[in-house]
């Protein structure tokens, strides 16, 4: 195992160049699934790595609960440095762990409280709050139970059907979808958008802000942010990733909003004028219109041709070079951690009286 434990806690440092060339030169859509991706990696490695060094700095510590075989000789020799970085790890594992938690948590909270904001409101994709806040995001719904409630929902119309005849069949019916709108209030995507956020768009840029926040429900963006974000909390190295990525899902769905409203200039008007005066989304993991920091360069991007689909960039450029480089960074790490893991195991196994 070797120093190869270590290798995890300073690779993300290889996927910094992607991070900043992905945003400019691959497509919104390939850099999202990419930089995720590699920060996913690159996190779980590192929080592999530093389970790894506990489990040795545990060993060492006396009255632990862990077999005598666990701090033999044997198995310091695994770790280099085992006295040192084993109890540093302790307390590091231990802040990341909660870091993590706190932030899981602080999503589910925030997706909970504006669920409960637009309770008792119609059950309608699109929601309109009387607020002088400008502001507008995209709350994803719970899939799940949307599935469930929507396929009780045409079981009962069915049965209705079979047993109701004229004005007795319209008023079941009617009866059915008013209890399946309220029910499913909190379970469907729904945008949400304030009147002082309308009036100051015009219609075709209403329309590129309903299609940019469909956009990001229907690509599931909020779990691309997530993840990047337990990632960034996981290791401090992959903050560039998280930062990239917020700009690479308001990239993607403003691409496609371009393409479904047929305009990149009116898309590219609407953003500029919302990021005047938007507040943003209530949580970094949830997609908001106009997120102030890339604002320019979106701008920038959606006044210029519309970026090309390409499947994987050529090792002969720029970007490609340093996609490259992530990948056999995030390649390195896997194969790092997996290797100590391993070779821990073996030992420990070894050490451990049956």
């Amino acid at each position: 195992m070797g120093v190869f434990v270590f290798l995890p806690l300073v690779l993300p440092l290889t996927a910094w160049p992607v991070a900043r060339l992905a945003e400019h030169h691959l497509h919104p859509r390939m850099a999202t699934w990419l930089l995720t991706g590699a920060s996913a990696v690159l996190a779980v490695c590192s929080t592999l790595s530093l389970a790894l060094l506990m489990v040795v700095g545990t060993a060492q510590l006396p009255g632990n609960p862990l077999p005598d075989g666990w701090s033999d000789p044997e198995v310091r020799e695994a770790v280099p440095y085992d006295e040192v970085a084993g109890r540093i790890a302790i307390p590091a594992l231990i802040l990341v762990l909660a870091s993590c938690a706190r932030a899981a948590w602080r999503h589910r909270r925030v997706r909970r409280r504006a669920g409960r904001a637009l309770e008792g409101l119609p059950a309608t994709s699109v929601v309109v709050l009387p607020d002088a806040s400008p502001y507008a995001y995209a709350l994803p719904g719970r899939k799940s139970r949307a599935r469930v409630l929507a396929t009780s929902r045409a079981r009962v119309l069915t049965k209705a059907r079979g047993r109701v005849r004229g004005n007795v069949r319209a008023r079941v019916r009617g009866k059915v979808r008013v209890a399946t709108g309220r029910a499913t209030g909190g379970a469907r995507d729904r945008v949400v958008v304030t009147t002082a956020m309308l009036a100051t768009l015009t219609g075709p840029e209403r329309r590129a802000l309903f299609a940019h926040e469909r956009a990001h429900l229907t690509a599931r963006h909020h779990r691309f942010l997530l993840a990047v974000q337990l990632a960034a909390r996981a290791n401090p190295f992959l903050r560039p990733l998280r930062t990239a990525v917020t700009y690479t899902t308001e990239r993607w769905a403003d691409e496609e909003a371009a393409t479904s409203v047929g305009s990149r200039r009116i898309v590219a008007r609407a953003v500029g004028k919302a990021a005047l005066i938007s507040r943003g989304a209530p949580s970094v993991t949830l997609a908001g219109f106009a997120v102030v920091g890339p604002v320019p360069r979106r701008v920038a991007a959606l006044l210029g041709p519309a970026p090309a689909a390409r499947s994987w960039p050529s090792l002969f450029t720029g970007a490609g070079l340093a996609a490259w480089g992530a990948a056999a960074g995030t390649a390195a790490s896997a194969l790092s951690s997996a290797n100590s893991a391993v070779t821990l195991f073996v030992i420990l196994k070894a050490a451990t009286p049956l």
